[in-house]
């Protein structure tokens, strides 16, 4: 670029006639102060084709000599001086102030044109850097736009695998909780089938008792369990679900983001030398956005954001699932527990019942062999009191047949009725007793059955408590199983 203020030579369309005299004559000079460089269209080769004629246009530029051609248009040809052909007249045509003023109009115009043209090409050349830095400019932003884009993308990308691995523990956390609600039935099916079998005891055994009621309250326990764990799981499920649908809004906006970045990472490796650009008019009036730079942020914001609260519902989730599932197993156990103690202390119970039971049937049964030996020899003894009878009374009927006066009331006449009456009463009383001892012998007997009947009836219920109820009750899950791990 010149500096400003130098001597510039300046190249014109249509130049300025050089004059063959260093003053031309007045009518010349006149004609040429009004009207210097006269208006002349440009042709086509010189309309600067190398700009797009929609854009721009060619600035025309007339000199004119203002202060002088106002003093010229003054004068009219009554007032201007003769023309003379004569240079060698006496007079002059100009005066010295004509002389200084015309030069000065000269340095004036020239001033003014260098002063023009120098502003037309800084102008131009500032349009034309305008352009290179409006695209820069654009160019600029658009690396931001990519910067941005993939700030996000990375936001997007570490939430959407933070997102993964907590939809992946809650879903194995989902299935432990499945498998423990499983596990459950077992025990549950053993508590029940317990109480069905419990149910065929007989007579007095079947009671009420505490292992009853422990078995009750295991089956309760049980179902509450189960019920706390079904609501959990069913709370599970929807927590997936959202999970799912903010995993599913992460993945969509991650989608988005990487096309933008395609494209914008594109556009912003486009320069003026690259392939496939292309004029596309009216292209700059279609808007198309939905969105404004804030709107975009928050978008994905409220996404993470979205994500994040998701993320935090399920690790609490998960947190409640694993503390229900150790109380649940907890719980289960010590009612376990508690049931198997009743049923050690009640088999206990009933073994030593059964024991005394056998006791006091052996001894009923001694003493009915000895009840028996008893009736036996008291019949003996009154068969043995028949004979005595028999002589007592065949002594008394002989001494009937004594006669007259020998018939007398002497002592052995009152000893042998005294005999026959006390072995009379002798044998009433064998008699009763006979009865007694027959009636204690049928109370022994129904004694023994009773005794009998009440060890089969323990036999039973240590059967059914020890063999069938425990037998079962081996198998009961460990804490492992019973929290959901395999």
């Amino acid at each position: 670029m010149e500096q400003v203020g130098s001597t510039l030579t300046a190249t014109y369309a249509h130049p300025r006639p050089t004059a063959s005299n260093f003053l031309p004559a007045i009518s010349t000079m006149a004609s040429s102060y009004r009207n210097r460089f006269p208006h002349y269209a440009l042709t086509h080769s010189l309309s600067l084709p190398w700009r797009p004629s929609t854009y721009y246009k060619v600035a025309a530029i007339t000199p004119t000599l203002a202060p002088f051609s106002r003093s010229s248009q003054g004068l009219t040809p009554s007032n201007m001086l003769p023309f003379v052909s004569n240079r060698t007249s006496l007079f002059t045509r100009y005066m010295p102030d004509d002389w200084y003023r015309a030069n000065l109009t000269n340095f004036k115009e020239s001033e003014a044109s260098r002063h023009n043209s120098e502003r037309l090409r800084v102008d131009t050349s500032r349009m034309i850097q305008q352009t290179r830095q409006t695209q820069a400019e654009a160019t600029k932003d658009l690396g931001e736009r990519v910067n941005d884009i993939v700030f996000w993308k990375s936001e997007l990308n570490h939430e959407m695998d933070e997102m993964i691995g907590e939809t992946n523990a809650l879903g194995d956390m989902r299935k432990r909780l499945e498998r423990a609600l499983a596990e459950t039935e077992a025990p549950l099916q053993v508590a029940q089938e317990c109480l069905l079998h419990r149910e065929k005891r007989m007579g007095i055994d079947l009671v009420h008792d505490d292992v009853e009621k422990e078995l009750l309250t295991e089956v309760d326990v049980i179902h509450s369990c189960q019920e706390r764990m079904r609501r959990y799981l069913d709370k599970t499920v929807a927590q997936l679900a959202a999970d799912r649908a903010a995993q599913h809004e992460l993945e969509k906006d991650l989608s988005d983001k990487q096309a933008a970045h395609r494209i914008d990472d594109k556009c912003y490796h486009l320069r003026n030398t690259s392939e496939g650009i292309a004029y596309f008019r009216g292209v700059e009036r279609a808007d198309a956005t939905i969105s404004v730079p804030e709107s975009w942020a928050k978008f994905t914001d409220d996404n993470i954001l979205r994500s994040q609260s998701e993320r935090a519902a399920s690790s609490k989730m998960r947190d409640d699932i694993e503390t229900l599932l150790v109380v649940t197993a907890n719980e289960m156990w010590n009612q376990f527990n508690r049931a198997n103690v009743a049923f050690t202390k009640r088999i206990s119970e009933t073994a030593d019942a059964k024991n005394k039971i056998q006791t006091h049937l052996a001894k009923t049964l001694q003493e009915l062999f000895q009840a028996e030996m008893t009736i036996e020899a008291i019949r003996k003894a009154i068969r043995d009191k028949g004979p005595a009878m028999k002589v007592a009374q065949t002594r008394l009927d002989e001494r009937t047949r004594r006669p007259n006066v020998e018939l007398c009331r002497d002592s052995a006449q009152i000893r042998l009725v005294n005999e026959v009456y006390e072995i009379d009463d002798t044998i009433q009383m064998l008699q009763q007793r006979l009865r007694d001892a027959e009636d204690t012998l049928q109370a022994l007997v129904h004694n023994k059955a009773n005794l009998e009947h009440e060890l089969a009836i323990k036999a039973n219920t240590l059967y059914i408590d020890q063999e069938k109820c425990m037998g079962m009750r081996k198998t009961f899950p460990n804490t492992l199983k019973l929290v959901g791990y395999t």
